[in-house]
């Protein structure tokens, strides 16, 4: 049954307080010294030395009590950290761990678990010297509850089969709330599962499957996750046996409390699914993604990349050379992917280098088709070194610096052979013991595009009858700064840029010239530049007229009308209510 009063998560005692009033944006201190841009290397730098600013760091008897939650360097995550101890004197503190990148002038952080910085309704924190629990109540208790979680799991399935977890109001755990691992045809759905997740490592989605096949995560309301939502991991790679995994028809919102790479769906291993989700106000995706074969379909993702940078409304990678190979992302709305970041001048900002669709690090052979992306300051399709993608009709609407952008390694040598992660070592033997096998020879790209120490960077990218249509003045078409064109083919797109210029970022070119000779290079010689003629853009109705000219170079409609949630007997509401997010309160 499930509750009626929803608990609220409060806040452990901290520096700066929490600002409800701007969640995002306040509540921080700021790393001392003069910000740099942000691929600027300084020497002797380090990733457990913080250099405080003095009105930031207070009389505390046990320091060591304490923990910097920071966003370290490039602001792509947090860390959660213990305080090993202060130097008031040199204005440093040493942590008791390594971030995971180098903390730099001007990242945002606040201290908390400090009995001392107990001072606003709401906070609390535990002496575990004494066990004695002090807490400001946010308000009068009578007739409130008070709740301390005192598991790490709430339903635990292993190795079940055919169990149904329905209807339930699960909440206030340390970990994962429902974990199922290697249990097959379970189904998890109409579940109400909130305020789940602590500051443990990685903090945990609030639904966890591993392992297993045919399990089942539908119609559930997931909200205020410690991390992911919903996590499917399934399926073998080396047969590529699928998982058949689903997350489907489920409202995901406000992940990520502690760990700010909580996303709505994250997708891993082989042949899972996640469709009909809505998803919003995430920190980071929407949904993430890697291994092969995996489906993302019928989602409708808004309003994400909420409080980091370098993100798109949904992601993926490949720097194991087989990663997301086989993989559809088909018939989703993707929009208002903010990114929240820093410029070189240490000032925060957002809208901030965000992208809508991002295929990162090789990422090859992804089908995408039939998407809808808006409003992107970045862009609204990302290839960073990806490679043998299919991009076939998407519409994509008012990317604000451009539409679509390549960029990479002019060279794999550059990245692979110079990084920590030995990128180039693991590509190579990830090809090396995949090409050959059988089940894997269905993989075109990995068959044809060679070994990667020779392959050629960002090869057999195609985009075909896709809409691009864009009003910003200032904003490119394409553009591709280290991309091998003669590898590249795009043909028979629909173009509207409002009747202003076509930049394809060629060089030494008025904006005026570009196009002509675009087409000259043999890039879409039969497109269009004409308005496609949606029925009412100013309200995000992106479905065509009849006598759209995109019919005429072979664009299908979307079907628009299956994305997002549906009615069923499974959900735990409907209609759905969506919550107040950014998109109600703004960001900034």
């Amino acid at each position: 049954m499930r509750s009626a009063r929803p608990q609220r998560r409060t806040a452990l005692a901290r520096f700066p307080n929490f600002d409800p009033k701007h969640p995002v944006t306040g509540g921080w201190s700021y790393v001392a010294g003069k910000a740099l841009p942000l691929w600027v290397e300084v020497r002797g730098e380090d990733r457990r030395t913080l250099r405080f600013r003095p009105q930031d760091v207070h009389a505390w008897a046990h320091p060591e009590d304490g923990e910097v939650f920071v966003f370290p360097r490039y602001n792509w995550w947090n860390d959660i950290l213990s305080i090993k101890s202060v130097d008031r004197e040199k204005g440093i503190m040493t942590l008791g761990g390594d971030a995971s990148y180098p903390i730099c002038p001007a990242d945002r952080y606040f201290v908390q678990n400090l009995l001392e910085e107990l001072d606003a309704p709401g906070e609390w924190y535990l002496d575990r010297r004494t066990w004695t629990l002090y807490f400001w109540p946010p308000a009068a208790l009578a007739g409130h509850a008070v709740c301390v979680p005192t598991l790490e799991t709430i339903v635990a399935l292993d190795k079940a089969a055919h169990v149904v977890l329905r209807g339930l109001a699960i909440e206030c755990c340390e970990g994962i709330a429902v974990s199922l691992r290697d249990s097959d045809h379970c189904l998890v759905a109409g579940n109400t599962i909130r305020n789940v997740g602590g500051r443990g490592v990685g903090g945990g989605p609030a639904v966890s499957v591993r392992g297993g096949h045919d399990d089942r995560i539908s119609g559930n309301d997931i909200c205020e996750t410690a991390g992911h939502a919903i996590a499917l991991a399934g399926g073998d790679r080396e047969t590529l046996t699928p998982g058949n995994h689903v997350a489907d028809n489920n409202y995901l919102h406000h992940t990520g409390v502690y760990f700010k790479q909580g996303v709505g769906v994250s997708l891993s291993g082989v042949g899972n699914r996640a469709s009909h989700n809505l998803i919003h106000d995430c920190p980071r995706m929407g949904i993430e993604f890697d291994g092969n074969d995996q489906v993302i379909e019928y989602n409708h993702v808004r309003h994400v990349a909420v409080e980091i940078s370098d993100v798109g409304a949904i992601y993926c990678g490949g720097r194991d050379w087989l990663s997301p190979r086989g993989s559809i992302i088909r018939y989703n709305y993707f929009h208002d992917i903010l990114g929240y970041g820093r410029d070189d001048q240490g000032r925060y900002e957002s809208p901030h280098y965000a992208w809508g669709i991002y295929l990162d690090d090789n990422s090859a052979e992804v089908q995408v088709t039939g998407n809808i992306v808006a409003r992107a300051l970045f862009g609204l399709l990302h290839f960073h070194n990806a490679r043998d993608n299919l991009i076939e009709n998407n519409v994509f609407v008012g990317g604000v610096l451009r539409q679509v952008e390549f960029n990479g390694w002019p060279d794999h040598k550059v990245v692979l052979e110079g990084t920590p992660e030995g990128c180039l070592v693991g590509m190579a033997a990830g090809y090396e013991s995949h090409v050959s096998l059988p089940v894997w020879r269905k993989y075109t790209g990995l068959q044809q595009g060679g070994h990667p120490r020779e392959a050629v960077p960002m090869a057999n990218n195609r985009l075909f009858r896709n809409i691009f249509y864009y009003p910003g003045r200032e904003a490119k078409l394409y553009s591709h700064n280290l991309l091998p064109l003669k590898h590249f083919q795009c043909d028979y797109n629909l173009v509207y840029h409002f009747g202003m210029p076509l930049v394809t970022d060629l060089r030494n070119l008025p904006p005026d010239r570009q196009w002509s000779q675009w087409q000259k290079l043999g890039f879409d010689r039969h497109s269009l530049v004409a308005d496609p003629l949606f029925i009412d853009p100013a309200h995000d109705d992106y479905r065509l007229r009849p006598d759209s000219p995109a019919f005429k170079l072979g664009f299908r409609p979307i079907p628009v009308e299956k994305i997002g949630p549906y009615a069923d007997p499974l959900r735990a509401t409907w209609p759905i209510v969506e919550a107040a997010g950014v998109r109600e309160t703004g960001l900034i």
